[in-house]
């Protein structure tokens, strides 16, 4: 029976990745009508609301220490998301700026090492490399004219990589949708507010972008993170984490069907090299999954 709850869980969080492909998908449409900063704050303030009321009995007796904690990741969330959503507004290849984004698995270690003094595996100090040469064939792929995007989803790595980190270091005692939810209100608070002071609001939205909002909303954000957080409930992080691995490569079948997007044969290298990177920095979970387990009879 615990196989099977794990089976399940997997298949969930492999449904998660495709949702956060299409989100990629998504988003880039609902640019085209609305500032980056004003869709990302009010699509997160209503998923973060959404979570609220899917939620709500498990929102009794918060203590206050946990949700200032779980603020403070809110509001590097927001910045994360801020560089995340000026990169998809000014990116022209999806799937590239996903595979850089997803470097934030590999730099997790690298942050702790600065800021907490942690001592990364053997294994992330082989992904580094690995990943450095991905990110020199992915800004060289036209010579030394690199799209400025490109420094964008690099910020949104290194953000999503120290948001990693300040989880793993509080202890909050709170259900894992709570969590996010106050994360999402957080981050959507602090990008509205920037951008009401940065940009100009449109004075009318096409019923086409509006669906796509939606889309972003409901499906890439509501129903993506209830779905991750019932997931990650019934299987171990590990195998959690590599799973969520996919998310780049969903993204970049999904754009090159959506927006004819193609990659020239340096980002091809380098988004696998990206990958490779995200594999090796995993191997000691991937390593784990694998493993037979030993049986002993008497």
């Amino acid at each position: 029976m615990k196989q099977v709850t794990h089976v399940k869980a997997e298949l969930i969080l492999v449904f998660v990745t495709i949702l956060a492909g299409f989100g990629w998908i998504f988003s880039k449409e609902a640019l085209a009508g609305l500032p980056p900063l004003f869709f990302m704050g009010v699509r997160f303030i209503i998923a973060g609301f959404v979570l609220f009321l899917a939620g709500q009995k498990y929102f009794r007796g918060l203590d206050w220490q946990d949700v200032k904690q779980a603020s403070l990741v809110g509001m590097v969330m927001g910045i994360t998301m801020m560089f995340w959503v000026t990169g998809l507004d000014q990116g022209s290849n999806l799937g590239v700026g996903a595979f850089i984004t997803s470097l934030g698995v590999v730099l997790v270690p690298v942050v702790a090492r600065f800021m907490f003094g942690a001592r990364p595996a053997l294994s992330i100090w082989i992904a580094l490399p690995i990943a450095v040469l991905g990110l020199g064939f992915l800004a060289l792929n036209n010579g030394l004219d690199f799209e400025f995007a490109h420094v964008y989803f690099l910020g949104a790595a290194l953000g999503s990589a120290l948001q990693l980190n300040l989880l793993s270091r509080f202890s909050m005692r709170m259900h894992a949708l709570v969590l996010t939810a106050i994360q999402l209100s957080v981050a959507g608070c602090l990008l509205l507010f920037l951008s009401l002071l940065t940009e100009t609001l449109p004075h009318s939205i096409s019923i086409e972008v509006a669906g796509w909002f939606l889309a972003s909303t409901l499906i890439a954000s509501s129903l993506r993170f209830l779905l991750q957080t019932y997931g990650m409930s019934l299987t171990p992080v590990s195998h959690a984490a590599v799973i969520m691995n996919l998310e780049p490569v969903w993204t970049a079948i999904f754009a090159v069907f959506w927006f004819s997007e193609s990659m020239g044969a340096g980002q091809v290298i380098g988004c696998l090299l990206i990958f490779i990177a995200m594999i090796v920095s995993r191997w000691p979970q991937i390593r784990a999954i694998f493993k037979p387990k030993r049986s002993y009879s008497l």
